[in-house]
C-alpha cells in the first residue's frame, strides 16, 4: 500500500476514469469489486439518472468508488454533489474547473477529494485548496483533453516534484509496464479510461471495443483544436466530418453540439461511427485483448511488480 490506496482504501493503486454519460454501474462495480476505485461519471446526465447509477452501484459492490462531476460541462454539479454527500460516496473526482469551492464542504461529510490537472500550476492550486489525491493527465487520453496538449512522460515528474499529495498518472497507459513507468516517474497511482472499455464486464457496443483491439499507433486523432476544445477520439466517419467542419471555420457552440453527450452515447453504446463519436486514448494501438477486469488489474500488478524488479536487478549487475 502507498499514501493513494491508504487515502482511497483500495486494494490497487488502479483508478477508472469518469466516461461521461456512458457510466454506468456494471464496469464501476467490477472496478471496486477487483480492488481499484470504480467511477460514475455524471456528464450531462440528471440528478435522477445520477442517483439511480450511484443506488445500483452500491448494490453490486460494497468497496469504495467515485463519482466524477466535470464542473464546466455538469448543468447539475451542486445537486450531484449534494447525492454523493447522501450517498456516502467515498471519493468525488473534479474536473474541468476549479474544484475549490467544494473542497471543504465535501470533507466535512468525509468525502475524499480527487481533482484532474493538467499542469503544474493547476497541480499546485488543488493542493493548496484541499485535495486529497491529484490525477494528473496527458493529452495522450481519450475525450476532452487540456489544450496544453504535455505529454503523460513530461506532466508526471513534474507534478510529482512540486506537490506532496498524492498523484495518479492519466493518459497512455493499458498495463504493468505502464503502472511501473508511472511510479518510477513518481506517481502513485494509475487512471485508466481506454483499458476498460476493452474489458468483458464494459457495457459498451462490440464495434467500439473492436476499434480498440483493431487500432493502430495512428488511429486516433485531435478534433477540436480550432475552437480551444481538444478531444481525442477514434478515426471514424464521424471524426472525418468534425474535422472537415473545422477547416470550413466551425464555431465552438456549433462544435459543442456535434459533440455532445446524445453523439457519444450514439458512438460508444450503438457503435454507429458515422453519426456519432469514440472517444479513444492513444494507448488504443496497444490494446490486443479483452480480459475482464478482475484479470486486467491482477495481471497489472503482477507484470509491474516483476518489471521493477528487472529493472532494480539490471543496475545491481552493473555495479
Amino acid at each position: 500500500m502507498n499514501n493513494l490506496t491508504r487515502t482511497l482504501k483500495i486494494r490497487y493503486p488502479i483508478i477508472q476514469g469518469g466516461m461521461g454519460n456512458i457510466s454506468n454501474s456494471i464496469l464501476a462495480a467490477a472496478v471496486s469489486n477487483a480492488g481499484g476505485l470504480g467511477t460514475i461519471g455524471a456528464g450531462t446526465m440528471n440528478p435522477e439518472e445520477i442517483e439511480k447509477i450511484i443506488l445500483e452501484t452500491k448494490e453490486l459492490t460494497k468497496k469504495p468508488f467515485a463519482v466524477n462531476v466535470a464542473l464546466s460541462v455538469s448543468p447539475y454539479v451542486k445537486e450531484i454533489l449534494g447525492l454523493a454527500v447522501k450517498h456516502s460516496v467515498a471519493a468525488v473526482s473534479l474536473s474541468a474547473g476549479n474544484p475549490a469551492p467544494f473542497i471543504h464542504k465535501l470533507h466535512e461529510h468525509g468525502i475524499k477529494v480527487i481533482t484532474v490537472v493538467a499542469s503544474v500550476k493547476q497541480a499546485i492550486k488543488a493542493e493548496t485548496a484541499g485535495a486529497d489525491v491529484l490525477v494528473a493527465e496527458g493529452y495522450e487520453a481519450a475525450g476532452i483533453n487540456s489544450p496544453n496538449e504535455t505529454t503523460t512522460l513530461t506532466l508526471i515528474p513534474q507534478i510529482a516534484r512540486a506537490v506532496s499529495v498524492p498523484v495518479a498518472a492519466a493518459g497512455g497507459i493499458a498495463d504493468g509496464l505502464g503502472l511501473a513507468a508511472m511510479l518510477v516517474l513518481g506517481a502513485s497511482a494509475v487512471q485508466m479510461g481506454t483499458r476498460f472499455i476493452a474489458t468483458q464486464e464494459a457495457p459498451f457496443h462490440d464495434s467500439y471495443k473492436q476499434k480498440i483491439l483493431e487500432a493502430s499507433d495512428t488511429d486516433t486523432i485531435i478534433v477540436g483544436r480550432s475552437v480551444g476544445r481538444i478531444r481525442r477520439v477514434i478515426n471514424t466517419p464521424y471524426a472525418t466530418k468534425l474535422l472537415e467542419a473545422e477547416n470550413q471555420g466551425i464555431s465552438l457552440e456549433a462544435f459543442n453540439e456535434l459533440t455532445a453527450e446524445d453523439n457519444h452515447k450514439i458512438g460508444a453504446l450503438l457503435g454507429d461511427g458515422e453519426n456519432g463519436f469514440m472517444n479513444s486514448g492513444q494507448i488504443s494501438g496497444y490494446i490486443q485483448d479483452l480480459p475482464t477486469v478482475s484479470e486486467l488489474l491482477q495481471k497489472m500488478m503482477l507484470d509491474a511488480e516483476i518489471t521493477l524488479q528487472k529493472t532494480t536487478e539490471i543496475f545491481k549487475k552493473e555495479r
